[in-house]
């Protein structure tokens, strides 16, 4: 006669929050290393500063509220903020933008609620919606793809770069260009074909602009390899990636000149494969259910298409994610998961006992 162990359904060799977010942070190396290949080192400067402010005002705010400051800083829970808000910020960006953007996210998007678990919505995606509506230029300063520069591609070196983060010498106008979606929304006379041969930016690169699709290839990378770990379910990254893609093709239209871009360009430009893995699956400002993450995913790539196309801001991830994250309290209301030894879900209206 055999043994059988008996335990509980819900029971889960669960990870602490530390390990999720050493994984998370793991997960974006593929992308920073495309990023510091493509656009030079200015990234990982940003990196270095927010995390540097994010760990301060962290521990700030924990003696100010008499919490251990051990345990709080232990979940690593701020650097990944602050690495995500990095990432995010333009390459060679002057110091004080990550600094306050940091600041932001941690003190007012994320304490200033109660802490992690508290907040509603994205820290990290609040301190860089804040930083663009306040200093547009600044956050408008992305650095041409180092492949682009030719021969000024050496003096975009990490000394080069220091010195124009944190003294402001020389000037980055010769080394900035439109990004791929700016081009988009800037064109109104070529076909997608002819600016794809007549544009040095997709000139040099097949499908979405220079160095844009190793970029979004590596947080690609990154994002499987998190599903792969079961650290995110692919619920809302997969809905995100097939709105997106299913609003693309509709509205391509051969590639006239008032097109917004096919399927591929969308997918693998601006920030698309890093809000679909590290952004939108934050379980704190998302949709708990998996029915409620299709959802939330689904209407976060619709928006970001709607956004680009028609709308002001050429990358509309960070705006759709906030939007999407005042509606996921009503996606779980109407998404309740089915109760264990129920066979159908509870309706949001339905009594309870």
């Amino acid at each position: 006669m055999s043994l059988m162990r008996i335990t509980s359904p819900h029971a889960r060799a669960a990870r602490s929050t530390a390990s999720v977010m050493l994984l998370v942070a793991a997960a974006t190396l593929p992308g920073v290393m495309a990023l510091s290949w493509c656009f030079g080192p200015g990234v990982l400067i940003n990196i270095a500063l927010a995390v540097i402010t994010a760990v301060v005002c962290e521990a700030a705010i924990v003696r100010l509220r008499q919490r251990p400051l051990g345990f709080y800083l232990g979940d690593y829970s701020a650097l990944v903020t602050a690495l995500l808000l990095g990432i995010a910020l333009p390459p060679f960006a002057p110091w004080w933008l990550p600094v306050v953007g940091s600041t932001i996210a941690i003190v007012l998007a994320k304490h200033l609620y109660g802490g992690l678990g508290y907040n509603p919505f994205n820290p990290a995606m609040v301190a860089y919606v804040t930083l663009l509506i306040s200093f547009p230029v600044a956050m408008t300063q992305w650095t041409a793809p180092l492949a682009l520069l030719s021969a000024d591609s050496e003096s975009m070196s990490l000394g080069v770069a220091l010195s124009q983060v944190f003294s402001g010498a020389g000037s980055l106008d010769g080394h900035t260009m439109a990004t791929p979606l700016d081009l988009f929304k800037q064109n109104s006379t070529l076909p997608v074909v002819d600016l794809y041969q007549h544009e040095p930016m997709f000139a040099a690169a097949a499908l979405a602009g220079a160095g844009w699709e190793w970029v979004n290839l590596g947080f690609l990378l990154g994002g499987l390899f998190l599903l792969y770990k079961q650290v995110i379910s692919w619920h809302a990254p997969i809905a995100m990636l097939l709105s997106l893609s299913l609003c693309a093709l509709c509205f391509y239209d051969a590639g006239s000149a008032n097109s917004g871009g096919s399927p591929l360009f969308h997918l693998l430009s601006g920030g698309t494969m890093l809000g679909a893995f590290f952004i939108i699956t934050d379980p704190v400002t998302s949709a708990v259910s998996k029915r409620g993450r299709l959802i939330f995913g689904a209407a976060i790539g619709a928006l970001i298409y709607m956004i680009r196309s028609w709308g002001n801001y050429p990358d509309a991830v960070a705006f759709s994610v906030l939007l999407m994250n005042f509606a996921a309290p009503f996606i779980d209301y109407y998404t309740l998961p089915r109760t264990y030894g129920h066979s159908k879900p509870r309706r949001a209206t339905e009594a309870t006992d």
